[in-house]
């Protein structure tokens, strides 16, 4: 096996401490965080340089150049290391030093933005560098390609239908790129018009709930569609951190703030589920990459 072989085929845990067990409403989380680099970020990563390299956009004279929040970038260099494809991302400086410092040592180069102009600065970074000498990168662009959802319409989704035995009913998911939510969403709805899909969405803009945006924020050129999604639920950055340090000690599930925001999403949703429903939500990343934060920093849960 090599490391293109280990993305996907993650397992669906069952977050039993979080069910209704009195209204048989189960919670189950797709344990993304336990990809070859450690998020969700690795099926749109590889789908996206496999896609340039197939269409003769990326090849070994170029750069594949990108912004990320940390995850994404994670993935590209990880994927593009064993491939020897050189890689240059664009990340806002207060994403938390373990990410900086993972991307270097798969080889990155790294180059750090004004942090009060957030993902957007790193994007709008990254196309000026790109128009100024295009035949030097190749630029993914994970907010506009359709080889990033595609991934999970192809892959993730599947698997949480084979996983739960087609019994799922319900599916949350918070939207950065939106990637996840659109693919997962497009193929359950295909597989059964019936379950219903919800965007999880920090409670403001101005939030603490990395690689998610808030819904008014959502890249506007993107192929975020909201009229496929059965409605929004908001969580505030307090419960998605109190959620993910819940996780871990309840469940053994060591993860980030965006799975206890998924988890805490889903939660809401099955307090009003019909008896019997399957909530499908999605563990992003591991808590590894948020160690030097105030996350884990007061160790209680």
């Amino acid at each position: 096996m090599n490391v293109l072989e280990a993305v996907g085929n993650t397992p669906l845990f069952e977050l039993k401490s979080f069910g209704m067990p009195e209204r048989g409403v189960r919670i189950f989380g797709k344990g993304e965080f336990l990809n070859i680099s450690g998020s969700v970020k690795d099926r749109a990563a590889r789908a996206m340089i496999l896609d340039g390299i197939e269409r003769g956009l990326l090849t070994k004279e170029k750069t594949l150049i990108d912004s990320t929040s940390g995850n994404t970038g994670i993935a590209y260099a990880a994927i593009a290391a064993p491939l020897g494809y050189r890689v240059k991302l664009y990340m806002p400086a207060n994403v938390t030093v373990e990410r900086q410092k993972y991307m270097r040592a798969l080889g990155a180069q790294v180059i750090l933005t004004d942090p009060m102009e957030g993902i957007d600065g790193a994007y709008s970074a990254v196309r000026r560098e790109v128009d100024s000498d295009p035949d030097s990168y190749f630029f993914p662009d994970q907010y506009t390609n359709d080889a990033n959802w595609r991934a999970h319409y192809t892959g993730t989704a599947n698997e949480i239908i084979e996983q739960t035995e087609g019994k799922i009913t319900h599916f949350v998911a918070g939207t950065g790129t939106s990637g996840t939510f659109m693919g997962c969403t497009r193929r359950l709805k295909e597989y059964d018009p019936e379950i219903k899909c919800f965007n999880m969405t920090p409670d403001s803009p101005f939030h603490g709930i990395e690689g998610v945006k808030h819904c008014t924020c959502l890249t506007r050129h993107g192929f975020f569609d909201e009229s496929i999604s059965d409605g929004r639920i908001e969580v505030t950055t307090e419960t998605a951190y109190a959620t993910a340090r819940q996780l871990a000690r309840r469940e053994g599930l060591f993860t980030g703030i965006s799975s206890g925001a998924n988890v805490a999403a889903a939660c809401k949703l099955a307090e009003t589920a019909p008896e019997g429903s399957v909530i499908v939500t999605v563990l992003c990343d591991s808590g590894c990459r948020y160690l030097s934060g105030i996350l884990w920093g007061d160790g209680n849960a």
